[in-house]
This record gives structure tokens, C-alpha cells and sequence, in this order.
């Protein structure tokens, strides 16, 4: 909660602060990796931060929790900051490192805002940092502790045991740790980091969903291969695709993330498109791996059956489920999938039941429609979760 003498002082100037918090972070950056260049070679996402992305994320979580402070004084957003926090911890981020992150914010502030940052402001957005900053601490040191690991020592070595084509785009790999322990449990839905070496000596790190059930001897992740047009994009994807084989070993995280299969029997539905449903398939076979009859709406978008990654997996785990039904949609109409539609997923048509919780995960346009579509069949906005792959640009909170 704010104090009573930054309230105001904050609720004045978070329109000035909200118009130029893309100048802020923008140059924030710019004066962390000019102090700090192993930050970028080794921690942030360059392809992130060639588009942009990482800048934008940034200045939705502070200008979106200033707001909730101001909007709900005594309701703490535990779910925007769970979502940040599990990042973090899969990143290995450190509390040492918010001293880091506030010292050139607040510079930042003070150039692009020049004299409008008086003492009194100054003191009062401090506040607001240090608030989301010591919540997130709080969180992030629970998580490490339930790793059994010191703080930001998440990372141990596992080996390739197999790698499959599961389409042109995507490749999953099976994993075990290279000292024959078994693997850790984990909460169907969540995922790990992986980090590579790449070629000018960089260790970037990139997030991947856990593809099937938890209790197995080895993990399994699957890899699509990004396209984009910023140049660093897609740098570890590339990487695994054209150089990681059974044998080798990776540096993996822990598990963490907050997209995880609730307890209970309520009905549920999952929706995904494309390289989406990796967190999916891992519900589902954790649900069909128990003989859960709990309700299931089983929801999927893709280009097509070629690019469907787990396509045949996907189906039949569903249909291991004695209540559980699908529905697909392909942007190219196939002679082989009379059961898809074609075109755009669209939740109008479905029945749904009244205590639904829906999860989703997949491109942002999807999510944002298929949200949408879920709020206005009344859905309540508590019931919808979701995963980002990348940056959370603060779909819905």
C-alpha cells in the first residue's frame, strides 16, 4: 500500500510518467548495458531488445502496478507479479540485482523528466519501486526455497537422451540429468530455461514449456524455431535446432510458472494455438495419466495439420478422457482433418460451462481474441489465465 503523502503525489504525475515511460525504459536500458554488458551478453533476451519488446514489458508492469496501487489501495496483485516473479526465478534473478535495476531507472527518470522530478516525486515513485521490488524479492526467495536451492542457483546440467521431428519448425528433446537422479516433479503447465553458448561467446537464455506429465525419468521440451525479423531473434532456438544431439548436455532451470493445472474437478477449458499447446499437452497427459473424468474443453488453432506439432498425441490424449471434447481450427483446410474448421478459432459457438476456468497460451492475437470471446460469454476475468512466451504485454490482469 502507498503511504498517505506519495498517494497523491503519484496519482498527479503517473500521466506524465505514463507518456514518457517508453523514453524511460529506452534509455534505462541503454545505461545498464553500457554499466553492465554482461547483463545483455548473458541474462536479457537480444532479441527482446533489438524489437522492443523487453522495453515495452517493462514500462506496462510499472505504469500497470502503479495503477493498481492507486486503483485498489489494499489488494496486492499477486497475479501480475507471480507471473513476473516465476521469470525471474527461472533466470536466476538475485536481490542484489534490483539495487542494480533502481539505480539506472531512477536516472533515467530524472534525465527524461529533468526538473519535474522533485524531491517530493522522486521519493514518492522510489516508493512505488521499492514496493513491487521487495514484493517480487518476497515471492522469488519462496520459490528458490522450494527448490531446495540458494538464491538464484537454479541451473544443473541434463543430457539429450532423444530428439524428434515432430514437424519442419519443431523439434522436442528428452531430458535426464547427466548424474542419473531422477527428474524433479513439476506442476503440469510449467516451464524451464534453457541456456546456451552461442557462437561470440553470449549465454542466452530462453524459456520452454514442460511438453508432458510430470513422474517420467526424463523431461521433455519442444523447440520451435523462430523467424523473426530482428537478426537476434530466435538465436537459441536456431542453435538447438541445427546443433543440439542426444548426448549432448544443456544448462536447464528448475521448473517454475504460475500456468499450472489446478486442483480439484471443475470443468476447464485449454485453449492454444500453435507451439501454444506444449503446456497443455502436459495437462492433458497428466489428467489422462490419472484417470481424471473431470469436464474438458480441449481448444486448438493452427496454419495447418503440417504444422500442428503433437498433433496425433494432442487428440488421442483427449480422447483418453472420458469427458473431455475438442475442437480445432486451421488456417489451411486439408482433405485429411474433416474434423477442423477453417479460419480464425472462435469461442462464440461453444458451450461452456457456468464454473469454467480457462487457460490459454499461444501467439498474443489469439489470446487477446480468445479472451475476449470468453469475457463476453461471461466468463469472469479471475477464471482466465494465460502464458506468454516472451515478454508479458500485459494481455489482461
Amino acid at each position: 500500500m502507498l503511504s498517505e503523502q506519495s498517494a497523491p503525489v503519484v496519482r498527479a504525475t503517473l500521466p506524465a510518467v505514463g507518456a514518457a515511460i517508453g523514453n524511460i525504459t529506452e534509455l534505462f536500458y541503454r545505461k545498464l548495458f553500457e554499466a553492465h554488458p554482461e547483463l545483455l551478453r548473458d541474462l536479457f533476451n537480444r532479441g527482446n531488445q533489438a524489437n522492443g519488446d523487453q522495453q515495452k514489458a517493462l514500462a506496462g508492469s510499472i505504469a500497470a502496478f502503479a495503477g493498481l496501487l492507486l486503483e485498489k489501495p489494499d489488494v496486492r496483485p499477486d497475479a501480475m507479479l507471480a507471473r513476473i516473479a516465476h521469470k525471474h526465478a527461472s533466470l536466476g534473478i538475485t536481490s542484489g540485482q534490483y539495487e542494480i535495476v533502481h539505480r539506472h531507472l531512477f536516472a533515467a527518470i530524472a534525465e527524461v523528466l529533468g526538473d519535474a522530478v522533485t524531491p517530493e516525486v522522486a521519493a514518492a515513485w522510489d516508493e512505488v519501486y521499492w514496493l513491487m521490488a521487495n514484493a517480487l524479492i518476497a515471492i522469488e526467495a519462496r520459490l528458490y526455497q522450494a527448490t531446495g536451492a540458494p538464491e538464484g542457483e537454479v541451473w544443473q546440467r541434463m543430457e539429450i537422451t532423444e530428439r524428434r521431428q515432430e514437424t519442419p519448425d519443431v523439434v522436442s528433446f528428452l531430458l535426464r540429468f547427466t548424474d542419473g537422479r531422477p527428474t524433479a516433479s513439476f506442476r503440469p503447465g510449467q516451464y524451464v530455461s534453457v541456456q546456451v553458448e552461442l557462437p561470440d561467446g553470449a549465454r542466452q537464455i530462453r524459456q520452454y514449456s514442460l511438453s508432458s506429465a510430470p513422474g517420467l525419468q526424463h523431461w521433455r521440451i519442444s523447440v520451435k524455431r523462430v523467424h523473426g525479423a530482428a537478426k537476434p531473434d530466435g538465436e537459441v532456438s536456431a542453435w538447438l535446432h541445427e546443433h543440439a544431439q542426444p548426448g549432448d548436455t544443456l544448462t536447464v532451470s528448475a521448473p517454475f510458472g504460475d500456468l499450472v493445472l489446478p486442483e480439484g474437478d471443475g470443468p476447464l477449458l485449454l485453449a492454444s494455438a500453435g507451439i501454444g499447446n506444449t503446456p497443455m499437452l502436459a495437462m492433458l497427459d497428466h489428467l489422462a495419466s490419472t484417470g481424471s473424468g473431470r469436464p474438458v474443453i480441449a481448444v486448438h488453432a493452427d496454419r495447418s495439420t503440417t504444422d500442428h506439432a503433437h498433433r496425433a498425441e494432442q487428440l488421442a490424449l483427449i480422447r483418453a478422457l472420458p469427458n473431455a471434447r475438442h475442437h480445432l481450427w486451421y488456417e489451411v483446410a486439408g482433405d485429411q482433418t474433416p474434423e477442423a474448421a477453417v479460419g480464425q478459432a472462435d469461442m462464440s459457438g461453444l458451450d461452456l460451462p457456468a464454473d469454467l476456468t480457462a487457460y490459454l497460451c499461444g501467439p498474443l492475437p489469439f489470446m487477446r481474441a480468445v479472451r475476449g470471446d470468453l469475457l463476453r460469454l461471461g466468463v469472469p476475468a479471475e477464471r482466465i489465465h494465460y502464458e506468454v512466451f516472451g515478454p508479458d504485454l500485459w494481455l489482461g490482469q
